[in-house]
């Protein structure tokens, strides 16, 4: 089994040593960064991603998998930054406030970066203000709102309103999730994206990105 492939499967497995140790490997024997991201780490966790929408695996076996894969992106970027692969843009993500969970954020987080996007977290119990300040100062392209209350959701409408009254809606894409949320819910509160799942959410995503950099 090549190095690669090897890497792919630590990465399904949630081995995060064994991730570190072959991507040094990889690394080590000279294989293209691009290749070891996308063909190792990404490929992976695409393995893993599938599998949790078959209901094969569950969220914290996807959050070891996707802490691996991100601890052998982290030895990676040095070599990635050199441009050898396409930079797609810039997310921010956030629990609403009123809302202190954090597990499917935090699990979007890291399937996001996983494909090469970076992801500013706000982290929990954020304020709408926060949500439209801080996409404005890093020249975010989405806005990920994150909510598992119902008491909290409102928050998520008061977001798209701040995102009005500052001006940015038509350069900034608002997403909504979590367990309560509907596709109904994003279309009332003027939302532009809504996704059952984490992986829906980062194709999502990279789909408009992709859009918005055309």
């Amino acid at each position: 089994m090549s190095t690669i492939n090897k890497i792919s499967l630590a990465v399904q497995n949630g081995n995060r040593k064994q991730v570190l140790s072959l991507v040094q490997q990889a690394i080590d024997e000279g294989l293209p960064a691009k290749e070891i991201l996308e063909s190792g780490l990404l490929a992976g966790m695409d393995v893993v991603g599938q599998r949790f929408v078959r209901n094969e695996t569950f969220i914290p076996e996807v959050l070891v998998s996707a802490r691996a894969m991100s601890s052998g992106t982290e030895l990676l970027k040095p070599l990635l930054a050199e441009g050898e692969v396409d930079y797609l843009g810039r997310v921010l993500i956030g629990t609403v406030e009123g809302d202190l969970h954090d597990i499917g954020k935090n699990l979007v987080k890291l399937m996001i970066e996983s494909k090469g996007v970076e992801v500013i977290d706000i982290g929990i119990d954020a304020p709408a203000e926060k949500f439209i300040n801080t996409a404005m100062e890093n020249d975010c392209k989405i806005i990920c709102c994150s909510a598992l209350l119902t008491t909290a959701m409102s928050q998520m409408e008061t977001v798209v309103e701040k995102a009005n009254e500052a001006g940015i809606r038509d350069k900034v894409k608002i997403m909504v999730g979590g367990a309560p949320v509907t596709q109904g819910f994003c279309d009332k509160i003027g939302a532009d994206y809504y996704t059952p799942d984490a992986t829906t959410a980062v194709e999502k995503v990279v789909e408009i990105l992709k859009s918005m950099a055309q």
